[in-house]
């Protein structure tokens, strides 16, 4: 089941992002600043307000992506609620319905960013946040490689299915081959990496060489933010 959960990680495809015409930078910047003011926030008008605003935003987008978001998003909501549930029996249900709202909105805010956004913008964006190289070096290598081991780790568990016919008491002990075929085929991948690297002059350094344009959308996307910002004030000073 691991392994089945880490091939179904996909990399965000360059078309998928142009749903939403908006720069990279931008989304990035605002959905950790939606996270952060919604993690910050004790008024339950303005998490519900954020989750207004970001159920309109998965209105403009196609609707297997929806449908996508919503089970992860519901998932955790459903989490949330069986770790809450014995301080809801205890009267203080208050907290159960501010803090599930809470995690609705970040995991949408970020599932919404993660079905927009191509993975190469999003590294793109993290480099003009002046994050270390070897950060973003870490977030774009690790990705990747969990989807790649994770796809032949499956293809390795369905060709132990295909070849145990009959009954098989020994299942446990063919199973234990896997993570050691996984380990070698990891190391060779890292190999061939690091030389495919090298043989391209990469030096650990990160450059981007995408020009930002200011759109009318951009712009719009602006004005929602700062009144979103404007709002987590107004409700904190009440």
């Amino acid at each position: 089941s691991l392994f089945a959960v880490l091939a179904k990680i996909k990399m965000t495809p360059r078309d998928q992002a142009v749903q939403i015409k908006l720069n990279a930078f931008l989304k990035v910047l605002f959905t950790l600043l939606v996270v952060v003011l919604t993690a910050l926030s004790k008024s339950l008008i303005f998490v519900l307000v954020v989750n207004t605003y970001l159920l309109l935003i998965l209105c403009c987008m196609e609707a297997k992506t929806i449908i996508k978001v919503f089970k992860l998003s519901l998932l955790a909501c459903l989490f949330s609620l069986l770790i809450l549930a014995p301080a809801w029996l205890m009267g203080n249900s208050y907290s159960l319905i501010m803090i599930t709202t809470k995690v609705f909105a970040t995991v949408t805010a970020l599932n919404i960013l993660s079905y927009t956004t191509a993975w190469n913008s999003i590294t793109a964006s993290l480099k003009k946040f002046f994050l270390p190289d070897l950060i973003i070096f870490v977030l774009d290598i690790t990705l990747k490689y969990i989807v790649s081991l994770g796809e032949f780790c499956l293809d390795l568990l369905y060709a132990l299915k295909l070849r145990s016919v009959g009954k098989n008491n020994h299942k446990y002990a063919a199973l234990a081959g896997i993570p050691g075929t996984a380990f070698i085929k990891s190391k060779e991948m890292a190999e061939d990496t690091a030389d495919a690297m090298t043989c391209r002059g990469f030096t650990g350094e990160y450059h981007t060489f995408s020009k930002f344009y200011f759109t009318y959308y951009d712009f719009f996307y602006i004005i929602v933010n700062v009144g979103l910002v404007a709002l987590f004030i107004y409700f904190a000073r009440l």
